[in-house]
């Protein structure tokens, strides 16, 4: 697929015209740093901007128009990559070329997006009090119910504990303490600040003119008098001293064990490609070492897999294990390691992890929403690199790659969540 880059005026516009898909898909992507000050009221935002526009001040006559739309659907998301706070707002409908000759689909579509973006149910500088007030309350379910998912909070509490000080440490959807401080006018304030500041991309996926839809966007889109500031991709090794270890009780049932490794290895690094293949060796794939030797031979999890941030170089590793097994379960998680360091793996395991690897980002492709995560990467890094180099320089990566990457794979921190029976060491608990 061929990616068509079109800068104009405060925006910088990618499409991809393609017939592979029946549907038309839209993304507005807003990148700023992640700030404490600030992390909550972006994610607040990513709530009120898709509840109502000014036009649409509710949003069930919002809900009303999108299916007018032919069933359209509007939705936002918030991502945390490296020291960058993703703000994404998307428009998925049906494609033009099903309708009639005279649709005016895609431009209408395109118009509510911005509708959206640009015309929020606000008044006076503010935004409305009960729109906040209901997508507060949303926001406020959504912290809340973290500490329900012991998985997910598990992989939050590790890295609150590995990062501690860094602004990859900051949660994605912000925190409930500083919810209630929000007011109307200070979320407009921020909201305004973002679209004048912000770097923003917008891709456009779907059988249509580039021509055509350019035309569309200058017209929806005015982000005139612009001033955005630039955030170029940075990343500061980590030097690791002694592994730590944080233990903490919950009313559990079955303990979640989760290591944090860093390889100070981020994409655009000569190793980059190898630390894929590293990852997915060590504990990405069903045949990978911790699946079959942690979890399958020595029946000491439940669950057992691993997997690597390329934005901040760390080697993720969860696993579900019994409470009393916490010290068996950390030396063969930390032998498996030892045994890639040590060249103690096969060509076929190789050859087998790097086709699961490509056949996954081959697959991506099959999704729209999937195709722009893997293009604005390049946008992210600032970086030309494409699918066809990446699938050649996976091909590339040598045993001496994949040994050096695990010989750079350092543990900085043990994480436990046990039951409140107390931990099976009698050590205290955070």
């Amino acid at each position: 697929m061929t990616e068509i880059i079109r800068p104009i005026e405060g925006i910088t516009v990618h499409i991809v015209p393609t017939d592979k898909f029946k549907t038309l898909t839209f993304a507005v992507q807003f990148r700023g740093r992640l700030k404490r000050e600030t992390v909550t009221k972006r994610a607040l935002l990513a709530y009120v901007l898709k509840s109502a526009t000014a036009k649409s001040p509710s949003t069930q006559l919002l809900q009303q128009r999108l299916d007018d739309l032919y069933g359209a659907s509007l939705t936002s998301q918030i991502h945390k990559r490296g020291e960058d706070h993703i703000l994404s707002f998307l428009l998925h409908t049906a494609g033009d070329r099903f309708l009639s000759e005279t649709s005016t689909l895609a431009a209408d579509s395109l118009e509510l997006l911005a509708e959206a973006i640009l015309a929020p149910h606000a008044k006076d500088g503010a935004f409305d009090e009960e729109t906040v007030n209901k997508e507060k309350r949303a926001l406020r379910q959504r912290l809340e119910s973290i500490i329900d998912d012991k998985m997910q909070y598990a992989n939050i509490r590790l890295i609150d504990e590995m990062c501690r000080g860094e602004a990859y440490a900051l949660h994605t959807y912000g925190y409930k303490e500083d919810l209630e401080a929000i007011s109307p006018v200070d979320l407009y304030d921020y909201y305004q600040q973002m679209i004048k500041e912000d770097e923003i991309d917008l891709y456009v996926i779907g059988d249509v003119d580039p021509d055509r839809i350019v035309g569309i966007i200058e017209k929806a889109f005015a982000f005139r008098g612009r001033q955005p500031v630039a955030h170029p991709f940075r990343f500061v090794p980590v030097e690791v001293g002694a592994p730590k270890t944080i233990r903490e009780s919950h009313d559990v049932e079955q303990g979640k064990l989760n290591l944090g490794y860093r390889t100070n290895i981020v994409i655009g690094d000569p190793l980059y490609y190898a630390a894929q293949v590293f990852n997915g060796l060590f504990g990405g794939f069903p045949h990978s070492k911790l699946f079959m030797n942690v979890r399958e031979k020595a029946s000491l999890a439940y669950y057992a897999a691993s997997r690597y941030d390329s934005y901040k170089g760390l080697i993720l590793v969860m696993s579900g294990i019994e409470f009393s097994n916490f010290d068996k379960t950390v030396a063969i998680i930390r032998q498996q390691l030892e045994s890639v360091q040590s060249g103690d793996f096969d060509d076929v395991a190789v050859d087998q992890t790097k086709a699961l690897l490509k056949n996954a980002v081959l697959e991506a492709l099959d999704s729209p929403f999937s195709l722009i995560e893997q293009l604005y990467r390049s946008v992210l890094v600032k970086s030309a690199d494409d699918l066809d180099r990446w699938l050649t320089e996976i091909d590339r990566v040598s045993r001496d790659d994949i040994v050096r990457v695990a010989q750079q794979t350092v543990l900085d921190t043990i994480y436990f969540l046990h039951g409140k029976e107390g931990d099976p060491h009698g050590n205290p608990t955070v």
